[in-house]
């Protein structure tokens, strides 16, 4: 069971056992950890799937075709040369191999902000920003969520860091570049790149006043997980923004931004279960919204109506 307080959440169609056993294939000290299977959803039945990459929790289920991955949320990998002599050729040989199908945004070359740098979506449709890090710098995962704050969340991402700081425990700010004047879309001041902490976790975010035909949706969530249902009411007081998008732990904050408020209770449920009790409980959680942690205990045990 994943240690994180924040995990990623991967909506695929019907790929992501495929994806997440590419993904562990070509990442260093990687594994599946954990498959459990869900019966009778709105989306039929499916699998969720469970896979570390290099030490960093990810979640991936098989929801259909309702959601389709963009690069709003995107994944930082970083190689620092002061960790690894081989950084640069590791970084080489992870594009090639993420590449495969995939679309290249912003092809592999040399930045101001990185020697050596790119942005690929791969043939999933997850996208990953791999670059080789200034060693000098304040030390960094080798795995970071990134934010990009586009249309009508476009300007806000300081805000919004600054209110997920707010919001979490074991948080701070990091790095803070701003445009400067002078450019043709992005307005100076707002958020060429920041980084912050959010339970001891690493979070990147930009604006990008570009005209891109995407923002954040569904397909990629951040999953809180909960210890008690002191936590869920907690965080689904603070983050829900929009009540017609609260559904089975579901919420959107005011910045669009999709999350699930989950106890850990549930996934030691599905860990432990049998498929029976694994049915009951999923039967219970569909027709929540904020997820009642009792009742979900109740359908585990056979009791209830």
């Amino acid at each position: 069971m994943s240690t994180q307080k924040i995990v990623p959440h991967l909506w695929f169609d019907k790929e992501a056992k495929e994806a997440a056993q590419f993904y562990t294939s070509i990442f260093p000290g990687s594994e599946i950890t954990f498959v459990y299977r869900l019966n009778n959803t709105p989306s039929g039945d499916f699998d969720v799937v469970e896979f570390d990459l290099s030490g960093y929790s990810f979640i991936a289920i098989d929801g259909g075709p309702f959601f389709k991955k963009n690069p709003s949320i995107s994944f930082f990998v970083n190689f620092d040369p002061s960790k690894d002599a081989h950084a640069r050729e590791n970084l080489d040989r992870l594009w090639e191999q993420l590449s495969q199908g995939g679309e290249a945004l912003m092809p592999l070359q040399e930045y101001p902000f990185s020697k050596h740098y790119g942005w690929i979506q791969d043939r999933y449709g997850l996208s990953w920003q791999l670059i080789l890090t200034d060693p000098d710098g304040e030390d960094r995962p080798f795995i970071v969520p990134s934010l990009m704050y586009t249309h009508d969340s476009y300007g806000k991402a300081e805000e919004a860091s600054d209110f997920y700081i707010s919001v979490f425990k074991n948080s701070r700010r990091g790095l803070m570049a701003r445009y400067p004047a002078g450019l043709e879309l992005d307005k100076e001041g707002t958020v060429m790149f920041t980084d912050f902490m959010l339970e001891n976790q690493w979070f990147t975010a930009m604006d990008s006043a570009y005209p891109h035909k995407f923002g954040f949706n569904e397909a990629i969530s951040l999953m809180v997980q909960c210890e008690d249902q002191d936590e869920i009411d907690y965080f689904w007081e603070k983050l829900s923004a929009d009540p017609e998008a609260e559904q089975c732990g579901w919420l959107k904050d005011a910045y669009g931004v999709s999350w699930q408020i989950s106890p850990v209770a549930m996934e030691e449920m599905m860990r432990k279960g049998t498929q029976q009790q694994i049915d009951r409980v999923t039967q219970v959680f569909l027709d929540m919204k904020k997820v009642d942690i009792g009742t979900l205990e109740e359908a585990f045990e056979g009791e209830g109506p």
